[in-house]
C-alpha cells in the first residue's frame, strides 16, 4: 500500500516554514527530554534508585510528567493539524484498533524474542509463570511495578506519544523514527551518575551507560516505528513492558549449553529474528489498527 503524505507534513507545507518547524520541533523535544530527566532529580535522595523511598518519589515525578509532557507537544505542534485530528488521537489515545494494538505488536515482539523464550522453556522458568503467587508477589514489588508498568507507560507517553508527532512535522517517517530514539537513549545516560554514586568505577559506569543507551536507542527506534504504524500508545506500552521483562538476551547462558542443544537454541534465535523481519510490516499494517492519523 502506498503511503499518503502525513497530515503533519501537509500542515507544514501550507502553514509554516520548514526550517522553523524543525527548529521548534527539535528544540521542544530537547527541552522535553531535559525536563523529564530533571524531574527525577528534584528530590534529595539519601538512598540509591532501587530503595522503596526513591522509587516512590520517582513515581510521583513521572506522574506529574504525564501532565507536563503533552504541553510540549501542544505548544510546538502546528495547530492546522488539530483541524484534522483531535489532540488525544495524535497522542495515540483512541479506542479504534485498541485490541489489535495490545495483542499484535506483543505477538510480533515475542517472535523477535523466540530464542530467549525457548531458553526460558528449557530452564523451567515457564512453570513459574503459571503460579498465581508469582504474579501476586510481583504486584507487591515496587521494582517490578516500575519496570513493567510505570516506566513503560511514562517513557512511551513522553518519548513517543509527545515527541514523534513533532518530529513527523519536519522529517520523513523513516528519519523521524531514527531521530526520535536518540532523545530516549540519551535520557538514560544519567544512570552513569547513579552508578558512580553507588561505588561503580567511573570507566565501568560509563561503559555500562553507553551500552544501555545503545540498547535503548535501538529499542526506541522499534517502538517509534510501532507508534507510527499503529497510531496507538497501547502498542508501544505493551511492547516496552515485555522487553523490560525479557531484558537483554543472555548470551552467556546460551554458551553454557551442550553442543547439540546450543546449536538448536541458536537456530531458534535465527528463526525468531528472520520471522520478525518478515512479519514486521504485515503485522503493523495501519489498516489493522484503523490508523488514519498518519495513513489515509
Amino acid at each position: 500500500m502506498e503511503e499518503e503524505p502525513q497530515p503533519q507534513q501537509q500542515a507544514v507545507l501550507t502553514g509554516m516554514n520548514a526550517i522553523s518547524v524543525c527548529v521548534i520541533s527539535i528544540s521542544a523535544c530537547l527541552l522535553h527530554s531535559i525536563t523529564y530527566v530533571a524531574s527525577l532529580y528534584i528530590w534529595n535522595y539519601p538512598h540509591d534508585r532501587n530503595h522503596p523511598n526513591s522509587i516512590i518519589k520517582r513515581f510521583i515525578s513521572v506522574f506529574i510528567m504525564l501532565f507536563i509532557s503533552p504541553v510540549f507537544l501542544y505548544v510546538a505542534l502546528d495547530k492546522a493539524i488539530l483541524k484534522e485530528k483531535t489532540f488525544l488521537e495524535i497522542l495515540g489515545l483512541r479506542l479504534d484498533g485498541l485490541l489489535q494494538a495490545f495483542t499484535m505488536p506483543l505477538f510480533l515482539t515475542m517472535i523477535l524474542f523466540l530464542g530467549p523464550l525457548y531458553m526460558q522453556m528449557l530452564n523451567g522458568l515457564f512453570k513459574v509463570y503459571t503460579e498465581p503467587m508469582h504474579w501476586i508477589n510481583n504486584l507487591k514489588d515496587l521494582t517490578w511495578i516500575r519496570a513493567h508498568i510505570v516506566a513503560p507507560l511514562s517513557e512511551e507517553f513522553s518519548f513517543r506519544s509527545c515527541m514523534l508527532p513533532l518530529l513527523l512535522q519536519c522529517f520523513r517517517p523513516l528519519a523521524a523514527v531514527i531521530v526520535c530514539p536518540i532523545f530516549f537513549g540519551a535520557a538514560h545516560f544519567h544512570h552513569v551518575l547513579e552508578n558512580i554514586k553507588m561505588g561503580v568505577p567511573w570507566k565501568r559506569a560509563v561503559l555500562v551507560s553507553l551500552f544501555q543507551c545503545s540498547y535503548t536507542t535501538l529499542f526506541g527506534a522499534y517502538s517509534a516505528y510501532l507508534f507510527y504504524r499503529t497510531g496507538h500508545l497501547a502498542a508501544t506500552f505493551i511492547t516496552h513492558a515485555f522487553c523490560n521483562h525479557m531484558g537483554v538476551p543472555d548470551i552467556g547462558e546460551l554458551m553454557q549449553y551442550q553442543s547439540k542443544q546450543k546449536a538448536c537454541v541458536t537456530i531458534v534465535f535465527i528463526i525468531g529474528f528472520v520471522s520478525w523481519c518478515y512479519l514486521l510490516n504485515p503485522l503493523t499494517e495501519p489498516k489493522w489498527y484503523k490508523n488514519e492519523i498518519y495513513f489515509k
